[in-house]
């Protein structure tokens, strides 16, 4: 019987080192045709869905002016991460699917290798950023626009995306350093840090590993600040008199709270997960976890609980729906 997982490491060719590589073979979800074209059909509909939402979140921010503070800032931010994070790994695999090829040239693996980091770190920042919008607009309501200025909300929206990219750059240029002697197939249906790392056939990938370390340290850090911030809302809310006022607190944090949980949760499974559980296909539902559902999900948790995204949204479509008749 075929399986998922059938002639991967058959197909593996021994090298002598990473130079001498001019293409990776990513992992397919099917070897039979009817399956793979099953699997192209369900990443664009996935993939149009995040589209769809993350523009119209887009489109909604930058549009309606009642729209422009730092909170929906920060949102619009997240949306731009999102589309990135998603089209990143989603249309190569699609691709490779329709076309019945498993092949990614070394460029296109180092490239997307860094654009997942980048798009993945930055988001990680800026959901921190965002949880410091919410404890200031919470717990220092009357210090939110000295605090959050339009010009400061730039700054670190700015140096979230900053961050993203010096860490991708740095992992991408030590990963790619490292020999690979092992073949050239790439367990997993994008290109990723440990999958590549299993490739190596020296010490040298002992490098990446501790910078992966300090990554992860710095990454558990801002885990650390959002996890303070959120006992200091739920202090501030709970001393609230009113209990409109409360729920309306808690409306306003409960996406984000639920967009963290869902996006460290899976990182930190991929990543720290021990050895003896690394199986291909548990890799597989894990990476896809953390890189193709917060973007599909991220605009609707967002709007299920906004009221002012809601009519804005509304307001949108039905301003396109009638200028179409």
């Amino acid at each position: 019987m075929c399986t998922p997982w059938t002639g991967i490491f058959s197909q593996r060719e021994q090298m002598p080192n990473g130079s001498s590589i001019t293409e990776f073979v990513l992992l397919e979800f099917a070897d039979k045709r009817e399956l793979q074209l099953l699997h192209f059909w369900l990443f664009l509909a996935i993939y149009l869905a995040a589209l769809l939402s993350n523009g119209l979140i887009i489109t909604a921010i930058a549009c309606d002016h009642r729209l422009h503070t730092p909170m929906y800032f920060f949102l619009l931010n997240l949306s731009l991460l999102d589309l990135g994070s998603i089209s990143t790994t989603v249309l190569k695999s699609m691709a490779n699917s329709l076309w019945n090829t498993r092949a990614i040239s070394f460029t296109g693996c180092a490239a997307q290798l860094f654009l997942s980091i980048f798009f993945v770190g930055a988001e990680h920042c800026l959901l921190t950023v965002m949880a410091y919008d919410r404890y200031i607009a919470i717990c220092k309501p009357l210090h939110y626009e000295s605090l959050l200025g339009s010009r400061r909300c730039v700054h670190m929206a700015a140096a979230a995306w900053g961050r993203g990219f010096l860490n991708s750059l740095l992992h991408t240029a030590n990963t790619f350093s490292i020999p690979l002697c092992k073949g050239n197939a790439v367990d997993q249906f994008f290109c990723e840090i440990p999958q590549i790392l299993k490739l190596s056939c020296s010490h040298s990938y002992l490098r990446e590993v501790g910078l992966l370390g300090v990554s992860l340290s710095l990454a558990f850090g801002c885990f650390i600040f959002i996890v303070l911030s959120y006992v200091q809302i739920l202090r501030a809310v709970l001393r609230l008199p009113s209990e409109q006022g409360r729920h309306k607190a808690f409306s306003t944090c409960l996406p984000h709270l639920t967009v963290v949980s869902l996006f460290i949760s899976t990182i930190v499974f991929a990543y720290l997960k021990p050895p003896s559980t690394s199986f291909p296909s548990l890799d597989v539902v894990v990476s896809f976890l953390y890189s193709v559902v917060p973007p599909a999900v991220n605009p609707i948790i967002y709007s299920m609980r906004n009221q002012e995204l809601k009519k804005a949204l509304n307001k949108l479509i039905q301003s396109v729906v009638f200028q179409q008749q």
